[in-house]
């Protein structure tokens, strides 16, 4: 009776096995995911290619430029100070998405002061505003901001995560966007 039973044995354990493996075998997307490094509000954020902190995030009806441009719409404006950690070869903000539940909203390139490919020096702040056009309904709950100097996504890199939440942030009619700039220890 034995020597009937041990393939059965054998057997289960074999697929109980292999179920486990598949289980826990990351999918593709999961093995070239950035690494998220996170942070909120007010703290600086490091990763490999970045240090960025948001100090400031405002909601505007409209958006305006020092050289006459603007825009209307619902816009979420955050200002960030960021800086290179080792090298300036490169150094800058490529990508700035936000990030509210599923939807992911990109920092908007036609102001032509956003913080957004300004270049990032080591050891010294750049302070400067990324604006997020936003559907009307976006305007509460948490939402991350995600920065990287790769232009699509981190894939195989860091990412820096700061958390927003939404609610309670100041509402304006109108915000200037301001040209980036260093900022004085």
């Amino acid at each position: 009776m034995r020597n009937r039973a041990l393939p059965w044995i054998i057997g289960a354990a074999l697929v109980v096995g292999g179920g486990a493996l598949v289980a826990l075998t990351p999918d593709d997307d999961a093995v070239v995911a950035p690494i998220e490094r996170h942070g909120a509000i007010g703290e600086t954020t490091t990763s490999r290619a970045l240090i960025a902190t948001a100090v400031d995030t405002r909601f505007a009806k409209t958006i305006e430029t020092d050289d006459g441009w603007s825009a209307e719409g619902h816009w979420l404006v955050v200002a960030v100070h960021a800086s290179a950690p080792e090298t300036e070869v490169d150094a800058s903000i490529r990508l700035a998405t936000l990030a509210v539940g599923d939807r992911v909203f990109q920092a908007s390139e036609r102001p032509s002061a956003s913080l957004v490919g300004s270049p990032l020096r080591v050891g010294i702040d750049t302070g400067g505003m990324l604006a997020f056009e936003l559907p009307a309904d976006v305007d509460s709950g948490t939402a991350e901001l995600r920065l990287t100097p790769d232009y699509y996504t981190a894939e195989l890199d860091d990412l820096v995560v700061i958390t927003l939440p939404l609610d309670g942030i100041a509402r304006e009619d109108t915000v200037e966007i301001t040209r980036s700039g260093l900022v004085a220890p």
